[in-house]
């Protein structure tokens, strides 16, 4: 069973969904206005508001012939709780642990 955990960061590992969304920071915009700058058909553009809407991170409202989106940025609550729990840690050096190896190895061979 996934998660809604999983389902937000599904949502986020497309390139034009993660586009769209930032377009969406801007301002709420009309799906034909989302789908314009992109070389995909509408359809395309419809399944990809689909997942977001899905993922909870827009909502998408019809108001007489158009269907506006609208960014929920409260859903990246979650992710970003999670994401950052890893910032406690402290970066490693990769070059300093290589270093830290490599005498390791001379001593241990003596």
């Amino acid at each position: 069973m996934r998660t809604d955990l999983d389902t937000v960061f599904s949502a986020l590992a497309d390139p034009t969904r993660r586009q769209i969304l930032t377009m969406l920071l801007e301002d709420d915009m009309a799906v034909t206005d989302v789908a314009e700058p992109f070389e995909m058909s509408l359809a395309a553009i419809s399944k990809h508001l689909a997942i977001l809407a899905s993922a909870g991170l827009i909502t998408q409202e019809r108001h007489g012939r158009v269907k506006w989106c609208k960014l929920e940025p409260d859903a990246l609550k979650s992710a970003s709780v999670w994401m950052q729990g890893f910032g406690q840690f402290e970066p490693v050096n990769l070059d300093a642990f290589e270093a830290f190896l490599a005498q390791e190895l001379v001593d241990g061979t003596d």
